[in-house]
């Protein structure tokens, strides 16, 4: 109906692309889900510029289903792209910048390039605390994270503190009940 009324290269259009898209994804349906994300991206960039909002929303978006897919250099490659884009234009600190860092290192984490995962959790989880502060769910979801990689790599006297106090926190934050609490209740058993 938008691309009836606005035209096919309305911004409203192209996200209304992108959101049946990730609508797909989320109801298990990834066959119908790429095709549209991957053409709502590209043209997001060709209408809206590289650069625009939409575009590096878009790009994040595909990135994670790639993620998911197993198509580990293709989710690097925008992930990267997203990482450096909002970086140079909200600055480094952005929680949006963070978020795409945060995505970045669970990429590499899902790879198995602990050396490269750690240090950038750990960035993250401290740009977290002093920009969101240290209850913010964003900054315990780096917190679980980060504990997680120490764990993959057997450094289990920084693992099991941390997650202690992501545990302590969430309850506080969050709720006993809730599933975040619950997985780290998961991750200390």
């Amino acid at each position: 109906l938008r691309q009836k009324v606005l035209g096919p290269d309305h911004p409203d259009t192209l996200k209304s692309l992108m959101c049946l898209g990730t609508a797909y994804l989320a109801s298990g349906i990834p066959v119908k889900a790429v095709p549209l994300l991957e053409e709502s991206l590209h043209l997001m960039r060709t209408k809206l510029g590289p650069e625009h909002p939409d575009t590096i929303v878009s790009m994040n978006n595909l990135a994670e289903v790639y993620r998911d897919q197993g198509r580990y250099t293709a989710a690097e490659r925008l992930n990267t792209q997203v990482f450096e884009i909002w970086r140079r234009v909200l600055g480094p600190e952005h929680p949006s910048t963070l978020a795409s860092m945060h995505n970045l290192a669970s990429l590499y984490q899902n790879q198995g390039r602990y050396a490269e995962a750690g240090p950038l959790y750990n960035q993250t989880l401290e740009a977290r605390r002093r920009v969101l502060g240290p209850e913010h769910p964003d900054t315990l979801d780096s917190m679980n994270n980060l504990a997680l990689a120490y764990g993959d790599v057997g450094q289990y006297d920084k693992a099991l503190p941390l997650h202690k106090q992501t545990l302590e926190l969430r309850r506080k934050v969050l709720g006993p009940e809730h599933l975040d609490t619950l997985a780290s209740m998961n991750n200390l058993a």
